[in-house]
Formats: structure tokens, sequence, C-alpha cells
């Protein structure tokens, strides 16, 4: 388990890069849960006129088929930020100081080099159908528009984790400062410590 870390005003350029992201983020992953949740109206509505008046969407294949690239990837470069990736942490979590965060280095360098991968190719694709015109085979919507979102989302992941990347050489450099642009990970009694506080926060408000 991660927590995101950043102290307000620290890090210098690195913090205001840090911050400069996170409304880009934050409202990338709004979009991500609205599709989500515009999927859910649509498929509700879907059975309701399927069902009692016979007369399904036109084209509802189509745009469940469109809606995936916002829901699976314009979330990522948020999910970084809060550390919520699935990461296996059973060696680099008895990791300390330097030997951390040269993993963590290593690791994010990695994940730059697949990211900028993906967003040349998913670029690619988008042009490719783009110029031919590519549509979906029933309702003939275009699909360039669900194929830009690729690249889009991905370069705002790449972004976030060349701040991740800078952050960990910054405390690479000097293990003693305090993290700026990184997910920090919890031992199991810090991960169980913070949910019963934040339980317990929840629980005083409520209780107002």
């Amino acid at each position: 388990m991660n927590t995101p870390t950043s102290a307000p005003e620290a890090g210098g350029v690195l913090g205001q890069l840090d911050r400069a992201m996170r409304p880009v983020e934050d409202l990338a992953n709004l979009l991500a849960a609205l599709a989500i949740f515009t999927l859910m109206v649509l498929g509700s509505a879907q059975i309701l006129f399927r069902t009692v008046f016979n007369s399904p969407i036109a084209g509802y294949i189509d745009l469940v088929e469109l809606s995936m690239a916002s829901m699976a990837f314009l979330g990522a470069a948020y999910c970084q930020r809060m550390g919520a990736h699935i990461r296996m942490e059973i060696l680099i979590g008895r990791f300390k100081g330097r030997t951390l965060w040269g993993a963590e280095i290593i690791g994010t360098l990695l994940a730059l080099f697949i990211i900028g991968v993906l967003i040349y190719h998913g670029w690619g694709h988008f042009m490719r159908a783009y110029e031919l015109g590519d549509s979906t085979i029933d309702a003939e919507y275009p699909v360039w528009p669900s194929k830009l979102l690729v690249p889009i989302a991905f370069a705002i992941w790449w972004v976030r984790l060349f701040v991740q990347l800078l952050g960990s050489i910054r405390l690479f450099h000097d293990p003693s400062l305090e993290p700026v642009g990184i997910a920090r990970i919890q031992t199991v009694a810090e991960q169980a410590k913070d949910e019963m506080d934040h339980a317990l926060g929840e629980d005083a408000e409520g209780g107002k």
C-alpha cells in the first residue's frame, strides 16, 4: 500500500511540477469516472428499453466499445500519484535509503520506456483511424476520438512517472529529504493505522 507524499510548499521546481500536474490528473480521473457512470446509466436504459419496449438503443455495443479507452486509461496517472497501481513489494519493501530509491529509479525508468513506446504506437493508431475514417461496425461511429484518448492519457501518465523519477533521484541523492512527487511505501502496521485514523475521522464527522 502506498500514500502520496508532497509537502505543500516543498521541493522547489519539482514541487511546483507535482502540484501543476494534480489538477490535470484529477480532471482526467473525473472524466473516467463520468464515463463509467454514463455507461451504467446507458446499460440500465438499454435493459429497460429492450425489456419493456422491445426497442434496444441503437449502437449500444459500439458506444460501450468506444468508452473503454476513457475508463481504462484516463485514471492511470491519478492512480500512479496515489500509489494505487498493483505492484510487487515483497522485495522492494525491505529496502531502505539509497537502495530503495535506486530500485525505484530503475523501475520508473523501465515504466517510462514502456509508456513512451505505447504513446508512440497509440498516436500512430489514432492517425491511421483519423486518416482512413475508421468507424464502428454497427452504428458506424468514428473511432478516432476514442483512440486519441489513449496517447493523451498515456502522456499524462508519462509526465507523472517523470515527476516520480525526479523525486526518487532527489531522495537517492539525500534520503533525509522530505519526499515530494512520489508514493511512499507503507508497512502493514502503517497501513492499518491510516485506515483506523480514517475510519475514526469519518465517525467523528458523522456524529456532529
